[in-house]
């Protein structure tokens, strides 16, 4: 009997998502008609490839997609006050934190300053949209009265 509203959580292990959605794109390109003969085929086919090249895409997968979910973690960096014991800690350090922090905020004001742009120019393009509506509409009114 399964619980429709489980609290249950699995863990996918790291690279499976990919070597599965590898093997789907695939299934969805060739549009097999027997799917597990075409999936054991696809992994025997990527083992070979694996065993010959010393290449695992789905090793080399787990690691982009570890760098792409974590690169905040590659950004940001620990407080300089953790990382230095009291003796150390020297003006040039907190020169450095807030020469981190000023380069944070215009990061902030050139994301929202961008954000603005696009806000902008999407505004100008439906106002655009709307005056071709207009004008279509005033360009009928104008033929059928002429009729």
């Amino acid at each position: 009997m399964s619980i429709p509203f489980s609290n249950t959580h699995y863990r996918i292990p790291q690279g499976f998502g990919n070597l599965l959605e590898g093997l789907t794109r695939e299934i969805l390109r060739e549009q097999p008609d027997n799917i597990p003969a075409f999936a054991a085929a696809y992994f025997e086919n990527l083992l070979e490839k694996r065993e010959k090249t010393n290449f695992d895409p789905a090793e080399w997968a787990t690691k982009v997609d570890d760098r792409f979910y974590n690169n905040h973690a590659f950004k940001e960096q620990e407080p300089l006050e953790k990382c230095e014991p009291e003796k150390e800690k020297s003006q040039t350090s907190m020169e450095e934190v807030t020469a981190l922090n000023e380069s944070s905020e215009k990061d902030k004001d050139m994301e929202e300053n961008a954000a603005i742009k696009i806000q902008a120019a999407f505004r100008g393009h439906l106002a655009r949209e709307k005056v071709k509506k207009m004008k279509s509409s005033d360009l009928q009114e104008k033929t059928e009265e002429n009729e």
